[in-house]
């Protein structure tokens, strides 16, 4: 039986409930809580829903080729699996972001059970590299009250979307990725894949190609780049 996708719930909701209901999914909404979208004089590349020991280390490879540093929001199951790759990312000087445990759609959870998802990760990346994280991104970018106040409660302050994403969660070829973050330019925060939520070692060399191709030509045009916090 095929899991549903959550935009099959969501995007009815939007038409049903209008407001506040793209109050919780839009990346540009603050009506529930400040969100981060942007950075000043610079570029921030993230990546969510690994660690992953098929792309993550030929990632972490490219990114210090290019002395280009990123965000990692990581999922815990998967740091629980890999900790030596979340140790890695660490130690190369990026920065770890919580993105919950198990990736669930937080919209329906209580406060309590999302500062539960969010403690578990938290738990997952201390055990693994000694540190906590430093910024928090919902799953699916979805996200209400409960939400803020939840990460605000444990310590994760900062709420971090983007402003430019690659589409990149599904195989494709990476001309379309490269085609989406094409425009990428000073200020933003760019929303990448190095694993999947629903299944370990997702291939993502479509998104390793489509970078592979920009960030010589990024760091060429004079681009600047930064982790998020």
């Amino acid at each position: 039986m095929l899991a549903m996708n959550p935009w099959e719930i969501v995007v009815p909701a939007v038409a049903a409930l209008g407001l506040p209901a793209w109050a919780a999914l839009h990346p540009r909404s603050q009506l529930f809580g400040s969100t981060r979208r942007g950075v000043a004089q610079a570029c921030a590349l993230t990546f969510d829903d690994g660690p992953n020991p098929r792309v993550t280390p030929h990632l972490l490879s490219l990114l210090e080729r290019h002395r280009v540093p990123a965000t990692f929001f990581v999922l815990g199951k998967y740091v629980d699996q890999c900790p030596a790759l979340a140790a890695e990312i660490v130690a190369a000087n990026h920065a770890i972001g919580n993105h919950t445990y198990d990736h669930p759609n937080l919209l329906f959870f209580t406060r309590r059970q999302i500062i539960e998802e969010l403690n578990r990760c938290e738990d997952a990346v201390f055990r693994a590299t000694g540190r906590h994280s430093s910024c928090v991104r919902p799953p699916f970018g979805f996200r209400g009250p409960q939400f803020h106040s939840a990460a605000r409660e444990i310590g994760l302050s900062e709420v971090v979307m983007w402003s430019v994403s690659g589409h990149d969660w599904e195989s494709q070829p990476a001309a379309r990725v490269s085609r989406r973050i094409s425009k990428v330019q000073s200020g933003d925060i760019v929303l990448l894949h190095d694993g999947d939520h629903r299944l370990p070692n997702a291939d993502r060399s479509h998104m390793i190609q489509a970078l592979e191709y920009w960030l010589p030509r990024w760091k060429d045009s004079g681009l600047q780049f930064i982790r998020v916090v």
